[in-house]
């Protein structure tokens, strides 16, 4: 049925006056907006997710930060919280990368152009998440390298925003060039993309290391100041983003019949059980340094995971996470996993090493390296239902960009959608 719809696009397209690049873009517009009526209702009920999480940033835009929780005590909260948790899901796209060019791995070709869309989708909410967190984004031009005032290289926020763009732009040519070559039906220049994809796998390790040293670098909270904070970044980023590309493509091989093989799915899961074993392991290396020494440097880490002076709010949050990421590395390493008819158990796995992992790298690591205070105070912190609604409106987005770029890809990769022109 997707085929036909595809290929009637294709038919419909302008005549031979344009250029193939413009055919494309013309083809790539029209398909857009043909599907099913479950491909139209997941696209309207996105869309409307988004339009509320913009209502409510221009009621943030218009009253200020006051419209959220965070305080002069707590600055960062849970936009900075989603803004680490997805620097490290984009930079999950490199373990798609290595297998299926370093190691060969055959089954990993088919799929590992969506993992790279994928990381153009969350590097995008990254910077949403950054401009929100901005009490005036009218000031985000002086992070732009060369146009603005840009504190290089003494400023780890400048060496955070050359990453994050410097990944967003490899990730969208390996992507846009392969994909357009596919289209044309001719076969890809390995000097015009292999370069990009070595430098992806070494880049995607320094944005989530350059995020990680944006926490290490505050000397004065030292709850953050830490050396195996990157490491830690990195373990569980290796963990979420594998385990949310199980997930998504479980569901685009059910709704689209794209083949994607087993042999996919089981490395994945091989790499997010080694990557959340070390993740527990060096977690718990840190509750060792943090609890065996009773200093006052773990004031921090008392109020996080035991409470301290009567404030418990993120004592059930955390320990709820860590229950979850044991839950899901037990099942991770039983047979049931391994069985591709008990896919409900690895996806089950998934999603509480998923959940597990965004309330230990988000509230979990941001709230608690502001409280106490240096003056002692305890100010708790918790996001409004405006603060909620523009997160989730943020996440509405690029779900929605990422489904949109599926929606062109796989058709382009499964050699339906393709030109006529004599290229």
């Amino acid at each position: 049925m997707e085929k036909r719809e595809n290929s009637e696009v294709h038919k419909e397209a302008t005549p031979g006056s344009l250029s193939n690049y413009g055919l494309f873009l013309f083809q790539a517009v029209r398909l857009s907006f043909r599907g099913h009526v479950a491909f139209y209702s997941w696209m309207i009920f996105l869309t409307i997710l988004s339009l509320i999480g913009l209502w409510a940033y221009c009621n943030q835009f218009v009253e200020g930060l006051v419209t959220t929780g965070m305080t002069d005590q707590v600055s960062w909260g849970v936009y900075i919280a989603n803004f680490t948790f997805l620097v490290g899901m984009a930079a999950a796209a490199v373990m798609l990368v290595i297998p299926a060019y370093l190691y060969k791995e055959e089954e990993m070709h088919n799929i590992v152009i969506f993992g790279e869309l994928f990381a153009v989708a969350v590097m995008i909410m990254c910077m949403l998440f950054v401009t929100v967190d901005m009490g005036r984004p009218g000031r985000f031009w002086h992070l732009i390298p060369v146009i603005g005032r840009f504190n290089f290289p003494i400023s780890m926020l400048s060496w955070d925003v050359v990453a994050l763009m410097g990944y967003l732009v490899i990730n969208a040519h390996v992507c846009g060039y392969l994909l357009y070559m596919k289209y044309l039906g001719k076969r890809p220049n390995r000097w015009l993309f292999m370069p990009f994809v070595i430098l992806s796998i070494v880049w995607a390790i320094s944005i989530h290391t350059v995020t990680a040293f944006l926490y290490v670098g505050i000397a004065g909270r030292p709850f953050w100041n830490s050396a195996i904070v990157a490491p830690r970044f990195i373990a569980s980023a290796f963990t979420a983003g594998p385990a949310f590309m199980i997930i998504a493509f479980q569901i685009i091989r059910s709704t689209t019949g794209y083949h994607i093989g087993d042999r996919v799915f089981q490395l994945l899961r091989q790499i997010v059980t080694i990557s959340l074993l070390i993740s527990l392991f060096l977690l718990g290396c840190e509750m060792f340094k943090e609890f065996y020494s009773q200093s006052l440097h773990n004031a921090s880490a008392r109020y996080l995971f035991f409470g301290l002076h009567g404030h418990y709010a993120l004592v059930p949050w955390i320990w709820s996470a860590i229950a979850m990421e044991v839950a899901a590395v037990i099942i991770l390493l039983s047979r049931f996993s391994k069985n591709p008819a008990r896919y409900v158990w690895l996806n089950l796995a998934c999603i509480m090493a998923t959940v597990g992992i965004w309330i230990e790298k988000g509230p979990g690591l941001v709230i608690p390296g502001f409280l106490p205070t240096p003056l002692g105070e305890i100010v708790e912190y918790a996001p409004t239902l405006n603060e909620t609604m523009v997160c989730v409106g943020i996440w509405a987005m690029g779900i929605l960009l990422f489904s949109w770029m599926l929606r062109l890809a796989i058709p382009i990769t499964s050699g339906v959608f393709h030109t006529t022109e004599d290229v």
